[in-house]
């Protein structure tokens, strides 16, 4: 999937679409991409001189990923981050790396999923985590 094709599942725009591409391989996990240019609003002030990609966009990076296993049941639904578990930060990702996540789906009952991914740049990973998302229909968010 490409940026165009992604914005038909993700209700992210702008900024904070955060993938560039992704896929699902045939093991059947999710596969993203996300080249750090080093002009995103996140890296402004974390930290001048030495930039660093923040923990909290990396654990969005992948719960994004995770959204497209669910392209065609959660169509006209928002999936909202309920819950980040086991998160561990292990290399730091910095301007000119390209982001490359692994998510799989591991448990689901009604409009509540389970997942776990890891985040790797330059072959090395950088984080791993357990998470927890809501997919709610447009229709009923503020009842």
């Amino acid at each position: 999937m490409n940026r165009a094709e992604l914005e038909k599942v993700l209700p992210h725009r702008d900024t904070m679409l955060l993938l560039d591409s992704a896929e699902i391989g045939p093991d059947g996990a999710a596969y993203a991409k996300r080249l750090i240019r080093g002009d995103e609003f996140f890296l402004d002030g974390h930290f001048p001189g030495d930039p660093i990609v923040p923990g909290v966009i990396l654990c969005e990076i992948l719960a994004q990923s995770a959204c497209v296993l669910l392209r065609e049941s959660a169509a006209g639904s928002t999936a909202l981050l309920t819950g980040l578990d086991r998160v561990k930060f292990k290399n730091p990702v910095r301007p000119g790396d390209t982001v490359e996540t692994r998510c799989v789906l591991t448990a689901h009952k009604g409009v509540f999923y389970r997942a776990e991914g890891e985040v790797h740049a330059r072959g090395r990973l950088c984080v791993s985590a357990q998470f927890s998302f809501a997919v709610i229909d447009k229709q009923n968010e503020d009842k």
